[in-house]
């Protein structure tokens, strides 16, 4: 099934995607199951981010191939990790598919795109064992974590390196029926593959973050954990950025120079 949330006479409404039709519904489906009350024709619908999370995690360095390219770049902060330790981002990077990623005008240097998978969990979850994790996932969704590295380098914090407004699309809907870890994870730009990996090569996959996590923090419905990404590429104004998950969908977005609307 996939689920998703989408702007209708400027209110955010779920619904449940269909191959012509987003069947909308009374409520969120991680709380219930919903009724459907109308349906709006695919082609017209404008996506908004899949969910909201209450708490917005996310992951880093967790690919192998990662770290190497981040170790040759001279990022000391680039080994291999011995435990699943997490990170935050906020919710107003969040954007929706088909929105624009908008670039800060002040910024220089990389700006770049990670594709990466991310579990949208359905469960309170607290001191979960490695199969309490699995159950967790009400399902997948794909992240784009936009990156601008001179920020990332100068600041103490990821605050707007990663953070800034249009910085973290997700999308384009919730996928609850497909084996995550075996599908592969592709990045174009402007149509043209910039990337392919395996989804599943992580160092440690969203279960074993699960249990670490849920040591000390208690995880709720709706909240997002994003999985890290084994490439990256530049992006620039003009672009059109797409990651596709096989068996979940394709995340696509323009690259906006703030203050430029074409």
């Amino acid at each position: 099934m996939r689920y998703a949330r989408i702007s209708v006479n400027g209110r955010p409404v779920w619904g449940r995607v269909g191959e012509r039709d987003v069947e909308l519904l009374s409520g969120s489906p991680l709380e219930g199951d919903p009724d459907v009350i109308g349906a709006v024709p695919l082609d017209g619908a404008v996506w908004l981010p899949p969910v909201v999370p209450p708490v917005f995690y996310a992951v880093g360095m967790n690919y192998p191939r990662h770290i190497e390219h981040a170790a040759a770049l001279g990022n000391a902060a680039a080994v291999l990790p011995d435990r699943p330790e997490v990170g935050y981002r906020a919710n107003n990077a969040l954007t929706g598919h088909r929105s624009p990623i908008v670039k800060p005008a002040e910024v220089e240097g990389r700006f770049e795109a990670e594709p990466e998978l991310v579990a949208v969990i359905g469960r309170t979850l607290r001191h979960a064992t490695y199969d309490e994790a699995r159950k967790s996932v009400f399902g997948w969704t794909i992240g784009n974590d936009v990156s601008a590295r001179a920020w990332q380098h100068q600041d103490r914090t990821f605050w707007r390196s990663k953070n800034s407004d249009t910085f973290k699309p997700m999308g384009p809907w919730i996928e609850t029926d497909v084996d995550a870890l075996a599908q592969t994870t592709t990045l174009r730009v402007n149509g043209a593959e910039r990337a392919a990996f395996r989804t599943g090569d992580m160092v440690f996959d969203p279960f074993d973050y699960l249990v670490e996590m849920t040591r000390h923090v208690t995880v709720h419905p709706g909240d997002v954990l994003w999985m890290g990404a084994e490439s990256t590429c530049q992006i620039e104004p003009g672009d059109t950025v797409e990651v596709e998950i096989s068996g979940i969908g394709v995340l696509s977005n323009p690259v906006h120079l703030e203050g430029n609307h074409s």
